[in-house]
């Protein structure tokens, strides 16, 4: 049985804020991590996907441990991305509502950095940031790390290569009397020497309760097709997934751009999410994403990073990744905060045997799902078209004189009798067309 936030330690008014927040049960990490991070002086390494609960697991002790009565910032937490870091803050934010002497602040790259040193210098307890910025300010003397009594690195298996450098340069700036907590979703050879170099010998370990890491909850699967006919089959796919929020996954910026134009070109709900478009379009095609405003969102690995929405349906690997651990960043975007999810990957012939490999690695099971018939493809390509045509904006630069004449045409038609005869006309038009063909519709 679950014990109470009370049983494991958090003070009564960060209870009423989580109450607030209708979070009323301790997620098992929390259960192990909180009376650990309240109780103990160790250094800690927890294994966790996101979507576990992490967040508060390490929030709600480290804002019960913070003396209010010190001015000087005593709590580092570092996460890879903006994306991630600006809902950490948000999230300890809503935790510290009822304890007001609590202050926090957010450093992120890719925004001005003058109001951020404007805010570092009024009385900050907690600062939560990006490595690149933070030793940005560190080289400023915009902020001072001497007092901090606790560096939480969120998702450092993300910060050990591309972000290392200044993530070295911090940790050489901290106190080495300070507690270390560091949450991973996987344990890559580099990560393992970081914990060597940086954290205490006597560690603590910490895993999720999950049978496999990062996995439970999640149908991994896989389709194979060959390479003229992924993009029709993709679309069919998200044909029948419509309504459902999924993020697809490629391998580039110039990969997600394409497949971007051609999801937009058949008017799918979707956006673009990669390193090379600013942060403002960032931020506005993530708001989107989390509203609801599109349901389907292509990105890159370190792009969607980050991502914490409940209600994604499914991942699709619409390029096999190229590492076990950005598997398991892919598909942990899914099944989050106990719900199911699908990570179906769409596969080559030549890749098949790479998934025994991510089996062994991952101890997961993937499931073979068999690609869409050519008929079926077909009706849904038809069905695509009908849907374009149906969101299709009239063109009001027509003159009057010629629209006339073209309802001339059609007005002894019925309504059924046009829709008939339009799609007897595309169906003619595909048939035509040799290699467009997917195969007969039925008559």
């Amino acid at each position: 049985m679950s014990k109470s936030f009370s049983e494991l330690g958090i003070h009564e008014q960060f209870q009423k804020s989580l109450a607030a927040l209708k979070i009323t049960i301790p997620t098992a990490i929390q259960e192990k991590i909180i009376p650990v991070a309240l109780q103990q002086q160790s250094d800690i390494v927890a294994i966790a996907k996101t979507g576990t609960g992490k967040t508060a697991a390490f929030g709600l002790p480290l804002l019960q441990l913070i003396a209010t009565d010190n001015s000087s910032v005593q709590v580092v937490i570092l996460a890879p991305t903006r994306e991630l870091g600006q809902q950490i803050y948000a999230n300890l934010v809503s935790f510290a509502a009822n304890n007001p002497l609590v202050s926090i602040a957010g450093v992120f790259g890719g925004i001005p950095i003058k109001p951020q040193i404007e805010r570092l210098k009024e009385e900050t307890h907690i600062v939560v940031a990006t490595p690149g910025r933070l030793a940005d300010l560190m080289k400023r003397n915009a902020i001072d790390v001497q007092s901090t009594t606790y560096l939480v690195l969120d998702e450092a298996d993300e910060m050990v290569s591309a972000l290392k450098e200044g993530l070295d340069h911090i940790i050489k700036e901290l106190p080495k009397s300070r507690r270390t907590f560091l949450f991973t979703a996987t344990m890559p050879g580099a990560l393992k020497q970081m914990i060597q170099n940086y954290l205490s010998k006597h560690v603590i370990h910490i895993e999720d309760d999950m049978t496999t890491i990062g996995h439970q909850g999640i149908d991994h699967s896989y389709m194979v097709v060959e390479p003229i006919e992924k993009l029709e089959v993709l679309l069919h796919f998200l044909n029948s997934k419509e309504g459902q929020r999924g993020i697809i996954f490629c391998k580039t910026k110039a990969a997600v751009n394409k497949l971007a134009k051609n999801l937009a070109i058949n008017k799918f709900s979707s956006g673009a999410l990669h390193g090379s478009l600013t942060q403002g379009i960032r931020d506005r095609i993530m708001g989107q994403f989390r509203e609801g405003h599109i349901n389907i969102l292509v990105a890159t690995d370190l792009a969607a990073r980050g991502i914490d929405v409940k209600e994604v349906s499914y991942v699709v690997n619409y390029h096999l990744p190229d590492t076990f651990e950005a598997y398991v960043h892919r598909s942990g975007r899914t099944a989050r905060a106990g719900a199911k999810g699908l990570s179906i990957t769409i596969l080559q012939k030549e890749e098949v045997p790479d998934i025994a490999e991510f089996e062994e690695e991952l101890t997961i099971k993937f499931h073979k799902i068999e690609k869409a018939t050519p008929q079926s493809i077909q009706e849904n390509n038809t069905l695509i078209w009908a849907k374009k045509i149906f969101k299709t904006k009239p063109n009001h630069t027509i003159s009057q004189e010629f629209r006339e004449e073209i309802h001339t045409v059609f007005h002894h038609l019925t309504k059924e009798e046009l829709i008939e005869k339009i799609l007897a006309n595309y169906l003619e038009q595909k048939t035509q067309g040799g290699s467009n063909s997917r195969g007969n519709m039925k008559k």
